[in-house]
Formats: C-alpha cells, structure tokens, sequence
C-alpha cells in the first residue's frame, strides 16, 4: 500500500505541475502580449521548510521550469530560496502559492 501511496503522490505532483505550467504559460503570453508591459518584476526570498538537498533540488527545478519565475540561489545555510518573478503584485502572494502548492506536495514526497 505504501508503494501505491507513494507513486499517487508522485502522480500527483506531476498533474499539479503540469497545470501550473499551463497556467503559468498562459499568464506569461498575456503578459508578453498587452500594448504596455508594466511589468513588477522582483526578486522574492522564500523560506524553505524542505530540508533535504534533493527536496530543495525538486523545489527550485520546479519553480524554475514554471514561466515566469527562476530560482536564483539557496542561502548557504539553506533556509532560503532566492526567486526572481517576471511579474509580482507582492511577495506575499508568491510565498503563499508556492508553500501551499509545490513545497507542500514535495514535502509529501519524501515523507
């Protein structure tokens, strides 16, 4: 059971990445396409919960391979993940997203 538990949630995770790559897609092209950019890009700090390095790797390849944002660096004590957004109306909200989204499904992962 645990071995099915498991695949379910990596099934999972791939499902849920795939519809924020879509979205992400979709938001950047409308982005790319108005007649005034007015872009707020912006360099996010997020607060990792995820301890491990391949929790951390998955995390930042992620958000990464989402259009839109780059993960720039991990903090040396690595508790912090430095993303850059191509468009952010607060850090807050970024925060949010992905705690509630990617780094919740990874710790999930590996639990």
């Amino acid at each position: 059971m645990t071995t099915l538990r498991r695949l379910g949630d990596w099934i999972g995770l791939m499902i849920y990445f795939l519809g924020q790559l879509i979205a992400s897609a979709i938001r950047v092209a409308f982005l790319s396409l108005r007649p005034q950019l007015g872009l707020r890009p912006s360099i996010v700090d997020y607060p990792l919960t995820v301890p491990s390095d391949a929790e951390i790797t998955l995390l930042a390849n992620m958000i990464t391979l989402t259009p839109g944002t780059l993960s720039i660096d991990v903090s040396e004590d690595r508790k912090w993940l430095h993303i850059h957004c191509l468009d952010t109306p607060d850090s807050e909200s970024v925060i949010n997203a992905i705690a509630g989204g990617f780094e919740t499904r990874v710790l999930g992962l590996f639990r």
